[in-house]
Formats: C-alpha cells, sequence, structure tokens
C-alpha cells in the first residue's frame, strides 16, 4: 500500500497573498481521494519530532531560539513565515512524517509525504520557508538507529537545497545530488555531492536528458540502501519563482524516471514534495498529485486497493 504522511497540522495560516501556496495541503488530499487515486486508508498522521531527534541534526542553541520563540528578528525573517508555538510544531510534525516515510518505504517500496523537503533549512538556522531539514533529520535518524547503511538524496526542486548540503557535507554516508536553477535562489550556492546547474527556460528534453544521463550511474556508484527525492513542481515554467521551463508532462516524466530507477534496483524511496510556487494554484496542485499518481500506479497499480 501507498502510505502517505498528512496532517492538519501541516497547513500553517498565512496572510491572504503570501508567497507560499499553503492551500495545497488541502487541496492535494482532496483531489487525490476524490478521483480514486488513493483512499483513505493510504493516509497515516506522523508523529512529533522529539528534542533528541532535533538534536542530531540541529545545534542546541537554535533549537533553544525556537522552542523559547527568542530567535532574533533577521533570523526569524529569513524563514519567511511568521515564527509562532504553531510553526515550530508544524515543522517537528512534518520531519518525523519524513523519517516514518522511509520506514514505509522500506516496507512497501515507496513512501510520501504530502509536506516536507526543507532543504533550505541549516544545522543553526532556518530560510526560504524551511524550519528543520527534514531529509536530514531522517537521514541521520536512520543512520543512528542502524536502519540504513548509505543514503542517496535526489533533489529537483528548482533551489538548490543549500541546507542539504551544509548539514552533510561531512557525512560520507550521505551523498546528495541537487539539479537546480543557475540563477535562481539561493544566490549563494553551497557545495553538494554533485551539483547540476541549469540555464533559464530549461526545456522538458534537455532536463530529462541531463537526468537520464546522471542517476542511472549516481545510484550504482554510490549504492545507496535508501534514496529520499525532493520531487518539487517550481521546475515548471509557469512557476513565478523558477525560471525553468518544464511543462506538466516534463515534470510527469521526471517522476517516472527517478521511481522508475529506484524500482528497478530495488531501493525504497521516500518521497517529499518540496516547492511549487505557480500563480495558478491548480498547476501547482496538478504537478504534485501527478507524482502520487505515478507512485501509486507504478508501485501498486492504478487504483487504490
Amino acid at each position: 500500500m501507498l502510505k502517505i504522511a498528512y496532517s492538519d497540522v501541516f497547513r500553517y495560516s498565512v496572510p491572504e497573498k503570501h508567497r507560499f501556496p499553503m492551500q495545497k495541503y488541502i487541496l492535494i488530499p482532496e483531489r487525490l481521494l476524490s478521483e480514486g487515486t488513493v483512499s483513505q486508508d493510504n493516509f497515516f498522521a506522523p508523529a512529533c519530532l522529539s528534542e533528541e531527534e532535533i538534536l542530531t541534526t540541529h545545534t542546541a542553541e537554535y533549537w533553544y531560539q525556537l522552542k523559547t520563540q527568542t530567535l532574533p528578528r533577521k533570523a526569524a525573517r529569513a524563514i519567511g513565515f511568521e515564527m509562532t508555538p504553531q510553526l515550530v510544531e508544524r515543522g517537528r510534525y512534518i520531519a518525523h512524517a519524513t523519517y516514518e516515510c522511509a520506514l514505509y518505504a522500506q516496507q512497501y517500496g515507496v513512501a510520501m509525504n504530502v509536506a516536507g523537503g526543507t532543504h533550505h533549512a541549516f544545522a543553526d538556522h532556518g530560510e526560504g520557508f524551511c524550519v528543520f531539514n527534514d531529509v536530514c533529520i531522517a537521514s541521520n535518524l536512520l543512520l543512528n538507529r542502524g536502519q540504513a547503511k548509505k543514503i542517496l538524496i535526489v533533489d529537483l526542486d528548482v533551489h538548490q537545497g543549500n541546507g542539504n548540503a551544509s548539514i552533510m557535507a561531512d557525512e560520507p554516508r550521505v551523498f546528495v545530488f541537487s539539479m537546480h536553477g543557475a540563477k535562481n535562489y539561493p544566490f549563494r550556492k553551497q557545495v553538494s555531492d554533485l551539483d547540476i546547474e541549469l540555464d533559464n527556460n530549461t526545456d522538458d528534453a534537455t532536463y530529462l536528458r541531463l537526468l537520464k544521463d546522471t542517476l542511472p550511474c549516481l545510484i550504482t556508484e554510490v549504492a545507496p540502501d535508501m534514496i529520499f527525492y525532493q520531487s518539487a513542481v517550481d521546475v515548471l515554467a509557469t512557476d513565478k519563482l523558477g525560471k525553468l521551463g518544464l511543462t506538466q508532462a516534463g515534470c510527469k516524466a521526471r517522476d517516472e524516471y527517478v521511481l522508475e530507477q529506484a524500482k528497478a534496483a530495488s531501493i525504497p524511496v521516500a518521497i517529499v514534495m518540496g516547492g511549487g510556487y505557480s500563480e495558478n494554484i491548480e498547476d501547482v496542485v496538478e504537478a504534485h498529485c501527478n507524482t502520487f499518481r505515478v507512485a501509486q500506479q507504478l508501485y501498486f497499480g492504478e487504483i487504490a486497493g
């Protein structure tokens, strides 16, 4: 069964014209259920990340500032959401959901988080709508608990996963691959294990060729026993913050290719959503839903059972 992490806590109150499309956390599950791609049984409510689990990845000072709501104003502004206890709590559930997805992926081959992909969070600060780094926390928990030995992060968000690169810079058991826009946020890039920088307006054919030239070799060389896939949809040509040129079909083909490679190699894959900022939220929701449809069809057949 395709296990999908979802909780009402994923939704956070933001001003009406905020850049982040918070409504997608309601619309994605609604659409998947209404069209019959999944059933209510596919969804699970994640647990909350403990303090001990947070400190596997984030500094004690940063965590103290978050839990006491004493984060400096400039640091809070860099995150991009109003700093409240609810925001911190939300991040704890999202990050633990990604860890739980990894465990479900080991059981079923794939699992998905309706949220997650908070790859701009560093050990000692957050930025770019990211408070905790869910994929890095999940990776550290798997490694610390002997639940994985080698992890590959496949980050196809249009923005470089600078937090991933920084946190995992000295961790040889985690390989960070990021394919992202060269002329986009973050403007000061970190160094991942492999970075592929894309020109503005990169189209479907060019994007998919680069991915196909890279991913199979990477899977062979890294030989991971777990993959985290950041399947962001800010690669779409319609995206306000993206600057690339992918179509809905190209974005879906990207997801199909990544999951086909993981499945063919029998490597569990935990999928997180990452960004998507198209003017019309319909474009965001449809592209995200395509990722769920691809996973459901490829691993379990077209209709949820």
